[in-house]
């Protein structure tokens, strides 16, 4: 059986929090998102501190959530502000609270490569698996089926579209009103973790 929890002060207060807060479809994407793009990194032998990762991937919706979403700020804005304010009360200096948020904010950006900054990438590869399917295929069917059962789906895809969307018409200059304008409801519903 895979472990899918990293262990460790920030690790355990990440997942506290974002159980805390998100909903379990939220939470298990989340948890999920972790997995593939820690996956993907020992697929393709890539060194990255998997504690900022970690962190960044259990929080990074937490500004879709009520409490922490923000009428003025893109939702992953204001997850990276949760982050931020996590990490200062665990003691993080100044430099990597600013990289967990970082994390947070471009996985709604422009691709990101590996080379340019590998937990940005990382998290681009385990939210883009998660929500849409994209490279799905290139993870072995064993892992994806243990990663489905340990953190089920639960009807992510609607609810995690649903809340994007909400977004999009509160704010329709952020990133992710350009994200359901591209068509993103329709990848959501072909993505093959909900076939079956």
């Amino acid at each position: 059986m895979t472990t899918w929890r990293l262990d460790g002060t920030s690790a355990r207060a990440a997942l506290e929090i974002a159980s805390e807060y998100a909903d379990p479809a939220l939470l298990n994407h989340s948890v999920r998102s972790y997995a593939f793009g820690a996956h993907y990194a020992r697929q393709h032998d890539l060194a990255y501190d998997a504690e900022l990762f970690y962190v960044a991937a259990v929080l990074h919706d937490l500004g879709l959530t009520a409490p922490f979403d923000s009428h003025t700020l893109p939702f992953e804005e204001a997850g990276g502000h949760v982050a931020r304010v996590l990490t200062a009360g665990l003691g993080w200096p100044p430099a990597r609270r600013a990289r967990v948020e970082e994390v947070i904010v471009l996985h709604m950006r422009d691709d990101v490569t590996a080379a340019e900054d590998v937990e940005s990438h990382l998290l681009q590869v385990g939210t883009s698996a998660d929500v849409s399917g994209l490279g799905v295929a290139d993870f072995p069917a064993a892992f994806t089926a243990e990663l489905l059962a340990a953190y089920p789906r639960l009807g992510f895809g609607e609810a995690f579209c649903a809340l994007v969307e909400e977004q999009a018409v509160r704010k329709p200059d952020c990133a992710a009103a350009a994200w359901v304008a591209s068509g993103a409801r329709a990848r959501v519903a072909a993505n093959p973790l909900d076939a079956g």
